[in-house]
């Protein structure tokens, strides 16, 4: 075949996913970008009013957006601590050649196909219902009481639910860069006598860089923009203290009415989440230690 005719070929396969991209992301996202610059209610009829750069300079002074920021920031750092300590735990568990590693693979990667939504509505059940049964049954109700209501606990009791989602799928991705490295290099270390804590810091760890460049990248965007769990679990309640990002910013635009101010915070939204998740990835890359 000529190299004029795979080039037909190429664009006659590629020009549909292009064109998709295109109506989905590329055009809906620059139409975001006019809106933050008006003063709109949502209503077609209702007069679009160019207001320049007040959204922006009023978004930073809500108090209320700047607190569901510092509630995404507490609530990304946990979640990646403990998904990614959690999935590389679960990685080596099932990895260490026990008979029912199969199995607990399959158990432990499950909570990731429930869908948010309905994931929420379990747990909430467990830490309303469930959690004031235990409490009432052991007398230990300092900590078994319903979480949800207590400001404190509602954020730490989201976390738990992320991370019950999440490690599954992070452990599945360690699993495939655990069984990457060579046996060879692992035999080699235990013969020069290396221990289990050497072995794990010096080998395991460096080698599986690249799947904890993966792991951290997928948490660090998910946990910025979760929305489904956060609804479904606490609603951003109690008193807002739960309300996180994506949250903040639907309600800015559907339960206020307030397009330009909403899309002006979405526009914020997405610069911080690309330039927190493209540092990740340049440190973590720069780590990296090829065999």
């Amino acid at each position: 075949m000529s190299k004029k005719y795979g080039n037909l070929w190429y664009l006659l396969f590629t020009m549909p996913l292009f064109l998709i991209f295109l109506i989905v992301v590329v055009i809906p996202f620059l139409i975001g970008i006019y809106y933050s610059f008006i003063n709109w209610n949502g209503i077609p009829s209702s007069p679009k009013i160019f207001v320049g750069l007040d959204n922006y300079t009023t978004l930073f002074q809500d108090q209320r957006f700047i607190d569901s920021a510092w509630n995404t920031v507490k609530f990304t750092v946990f979640a990646l601590i403990s998904v990614n300590l959690l999935g590389l735990i679960f990685a080596l568990i099932v990895t260490a050649g026990f008979k029912t590693s199969n199995v607990a693979r399959t158990l432990l990667f499950m909570p990731n196909l429930i869908g948010g939504l309905i994931l929420g509505y379990i747990w909430r059940f467990i830490f309303t219902d469930g959690f004031k049964q235990i409490g009432a049954t052991t007398g230990i109700d300092s900590i078994f009481f319903n979480w949800l209501l207590d400001p404190n606990y509602a954020l730490l009791a989201l976390v738990i639910v992320f991370t019950w989602q999440m490690a599954g799928y992070t452990m599945v991705i360690y699993i495939a860069g655990i069984q990457g490295i060579s046996d060879e290099v692992m035999e080699a270390a235990k013969v020069d006598g290396a221990n289990l804590w050497h072995r794990m810091t010096k080998i395991i760890f460096p080698l599986l860089m690249p799947s904890f460049t993966i792991c951290l990248f997928l948490t660090l965007s998910g946990a910025f923009k979760i929305y489904d769990v956060n609804l479904s679990l606490t609603n951003g309640g109690p008193i807002h203290s739960t309300e996180l990002f994506a949250m903040n910013i639907f309600n800015e635009i559907f339960g206020y009415g307030n397009y330009g101010l909403g899309q002006a915070k979405a526009i914020v939204f997405f610069v911080i989440v690309a330039i927190v998740t493209i540092t990740q990835v340049i440190i973590t890359k720069r780590r990296e230690v090829q065999m």
